[in-house]
C-alpha cells in the first residue's frame, strides 16, 4: 500500500512500479482493485521470474518447511541493469527507501 501511496512520486521520477507473485491473473486483479493499486501486478505461475531473482526460499510454516517467496524489492535502471536490491523486506517505511535510493540514482 505504501508503493500506492508514494506513486505519484515514483511517476514524476518516470519509474514503474510492478508487483510479481505466483498468484494468478484473476486474483491480481481482484487485489489490485481491492486496494486501489494504480500500477500492474503481474504473475509468475511458472515461476520463471521468481528463480531468476532467487527469490524462492525455504521457509516455516506451522511447523512444517515450505517453499515460499522472500519478500524482495528490485530496482532496474533506465538501461535495464539491476541498480538496488532489497531482500527480506520489512514493509513498513520500504517503499520510502526505495524512492529515496531511486531519487539517488536519478541525481535528484
Amino acid at each position: 500500500m505504501d508503493f500506492r501511496d508514494l506513486y505519484l512520486e515514483f511517476a514524476k521520477l518516470d519509474a514503474d512500479i510492478v508487483g510479481v507473485s505466483r498468484d494468478s491473473l484473476k486474483s491480481h486483479e481482484n487485489f489490485k482493485a481491492k486496494q486501489g493499486f494504480p500500477f500492474e501486478l503481474a504473475s509468475d505461475a511458472d515461476e520463471t521470474l521468481c528463480k531468476l531473482f532467487g527469490v524462492i526460499k525455504l521457509k516455516n510454516m506451522y511447523g512444517k518447511q515450505v517453499l515460499g517467496l522472500e519478500r524482495s524489492t528490485f530496482l532496474i535502471d533506465r538501461e535495464g541493469r539491476l541498480a538496488r536490491e532489497w531482500r527480506k523486506v520489512s514493509v513498513k517505511g520500504h517503499a520510502q527507501k526505495v524512492l529515496d535510493a531511486l531519487r539517488e540514482i536519478e541525481g535528484v
